[in-house]
């Protein structure tokens, strides 16, 4: 019996350290030196003060701010608490809630009652947390950020086009504006 159960005890503690201890220990201290910035989260600071990552999105609900998508997390952008409404394309409640976005965003951004809208400014992501909105609707919030900072448009579509990030390696995902980035950009000008 003890024959039998050895090889297994050993296995379970060499598998143990390795897994549990030195590969996590080595990913580790290969993602500080290779990727220092990521690996701590991609915090981003202002005035010496974390104020948030550039992979977790934020409510800005200003309107001297780029509004992000929506959130389904928690009570909204609640990272403990990140997900998807789990509505799903034949729901009632989803469309009612689209169709109450749509309204609100064509009327926040002074646009006509039937100005087509991006999907990204309707619908949350699927965690609820998604820190990117599209270039489509970055230029159509523009207007209303320039006209409330007191902005010339040129300079506020300008800063969206600084901010947009392009497709990864050039071929993978869509462009893409970060909220923080782009508002913090914002906060740097003097109206």
């Amino acid at each position: 019996m003890l024959k039998l159960l050895r090889p297994a005890i050993v296995s379970v503690f060499v598998f143990t350290v390795f897994t549990g201890f030195l590969y996590p220990s080595v990913i580790t201290v290969l993602a500080q030196l290779a990727f220092p910035h990521q690996a701590n989260g991609s915090l981003i600071e202002k005035d010496g003060a974390v104020i948030g990552s550039e992979l977790i999105g934020q409510n800005f609900s200003k309107p001297d701010y780029f509004h992000p998508r929506p959130s389904a997390a928690g009570n909204g952008y609640d990272a403990s608490n990140s997900g998807g409404s789990n509505l799903g394309p034949t729901s009632q409640k989803l469309a009612d809630q689209v169709r109450d976005r749509v309204q609100a965003y064509r009327q926040e951004n002074d646009l006509s009652p039937d100005a087509p809208v991006p999907a990204d400014a309707v619908t949350a992501s699927g965690s609820g947390l998604d820190p990117h909105i599209s270039p489509a609707n970055a230029d159509l919030q523009a207007a209303r950020v320039a006209r409330v900072r007191g902005l010339d448009l040129a300079q506020v579509q300008r800063l969206v086009r600084e901010n947009t990030d392009a497709r990864q390696i050039g071929i993978l995902g869509e462009p893409v504006v970060n909220v923080l980035k782009l508002n913090l950009a914002l906060d740097r000008i003097k109206s």
